[in-house]
């Protein structure tokens, strides 16, 4: 075989790893939803937010080593925020999708990012986005009356989330600054913490099941460890402008497994909302470049 040959193939796979990186991480979050909305009847939203964030916490911290550290009570300012925003949008979302589909709550709660993003720009075009954010969220949240009228309550829990998905965002920028790759262990840790007594008033001694726990540990490692893995890497080897466009993908990831996994459909409406919500992200990541 030729020295071109083997060049070729090994540019190829350099170009498509990364993205098939970002994909699997995407599939791995949502996969990783959907098998925790089998956890909700036996110990609730809260419970499973319980259970995956302080399992994720415990991998994260042996991998990490963290009773090794000793954080000073600047980096605590920091770590704790973070915390608060993790395990706020964890729990909101997960009683969000107990009420809504995985695909729609996705969408809805897409839009706390955007808004960070649109919150960092002054131009004219940035209203364009604005306007598609607005006209999905109304394709998404139909008018009482119509066929398929979405959960109120679910869909505010997924707009709170959102806006918790915001804050872990700038949170979670000082919080890495402060403490380095380590943060993510310390904000689990804190975050299964924060959530511990909403879990335990809901599930009690459900929350130490067996049958239940490795149904736990699966999501906890498909909504965490995997993804956050899959992420590094992607991270490491795209430019953000193309990263943030892949996760832009996730809402219609989410919806094709909520229908497959969990027999979710959507109306045409709801797609439609889905897909304006994904170009005012596109548009938004492309313009941050140009800018």
């Amino acid at each position: 075989m030729s020295h071109s040959v083997i060049d070729s193939r090994s540019s190829f796979w350099q170009v498509l790893a990364p993205l098939a990186a970002a994909f699997g991480a995407m599939l791995s979050i949502t996969l990783g939803a959907s098998l925790a909305k089998s956890l909700f009847p036996s110990v609730g939203p809260a419970g499973t937010t319980v259970l995956r964030l302080g399992i994720a916490a415990l991998m994260l911290s042996l991998a990490f080593r963290i009773w090794r550290l000793r954080p000073t009570l600047r980096q605590w300012r920091a770590i704790v925020p973070y915390a608060l925003s993790l395990s706020l949008m964890n729990l909101l979302f997960y009683m969000a999708i107990s009420r809504i589909p995985l695909g729609s709550a996705l969408a809805i709660e897409f839009v706390g990012p955007l808004t960070v993003a649109l919150l960092g720009s002054r131009r004219r075009i940035d209203f364009i986005w604005i306007g598609l954010a607005v006209i999905g969220l109304l394709l998404i949240l139909p008018l009482s009356g119509t066929a398929r009228v979405i959960d109120p309550v679910g869909a505010v829990l997924a707009l709170a989330a959102g806006v918790c998905w915001g804050l872990y965002i700038v949170t979670g920028r000082r919080a890495g600054q402060a403490m380095g790759a380590s943060t993510p262990a310390f904000g689990m840790a804190i975050g299964a913490l924060v959530v511990m007594p909403f879990g335990w008033a809901q599930a009690g001694s459900g929350l130490l099941d067996p049958n239940i726990l490795w149904l736990a540990v699966a999501v906890a490692v498909l909504s965490s460890a995997v993804p956050y893995t899959l992420e590094m890497y992607a991270l490491r080897r795209l430019p953000p402008h193309r990263f943030g466009i892949l996760t832009s993908g996730e809402p219609v990831v989410g919806a094709l497994v909520g229908w497959i996994c969990l027999a979710e459909s959507l109306p045409p409406s709801q797609w439609l909302g889905i897909a304006a919500i994904i170009a005012a992200s596109v548009g938004t990541t492309l313009a941050a470049r140009r800018g």
